[in-house]
């Protein structure tokens, strides 16, 4: 299974990233629809946190339509056809990047689908998609 990986040591908080997720998810240029967060924590400047979704799974547990899924590459999504806005899912996500939209005409929740689109504009290589380790025994 592969799952995006972050190095926060790399990141310089430009939202390039975040930009390219919304466009992807939503084809319009607004990182507060990005499937992945970036904390700035002043007042050190130049110092980010960025949370990605580690495929857990642990919204897939919780969801009672059964609509969040693996794709080929093994990264959890939102059957968007089956959600029923429960939420269910939004507060389940530890690293808080799963995220419901009310205003979309779909109105589903979103999560990241590895899609590589925010790996392929970081400047700083602060992003990458690779296996995911296995869970320790």
């Amino acid at each position: 299974m592969m799952r995006l990986y972050a190095d926060s040591s790399k990141c310089s908080g430009c939202n390039a990233c975040r930009v390219a997720c919304s466009l992807n998810l939503f084809k319009e240029s607004n990182p507060k629809k990005a499937a992945l967060i970036i904390e700035a924590h002043f007042p050190a400047p130049g110092v980010y946190h960025v949370k990605v979704c580690t495929q857990c799974g642990d919204c897939a547990k919780v969801c009672p339509t059964e609509c969040i899924v693996q794709n080929e590459k093994g990264a959890y999504y939102v059957a968007q056809e089956d959600c029923i806005l429960c939420g269910a899912c939004v507060p389940e996500c530890p690293e808080g990047v799963m995220f419901m939209d009310a205003a979309l005409v779909s109105n589903t929740a979103w999560e990241c689908d590895l899609c590589g689109d925010c790996v392929a504009v970081c400047g700083t290589g602060a992003l990458w998609i690779a296996e995911k380790e296995p869970a320790a025994a």
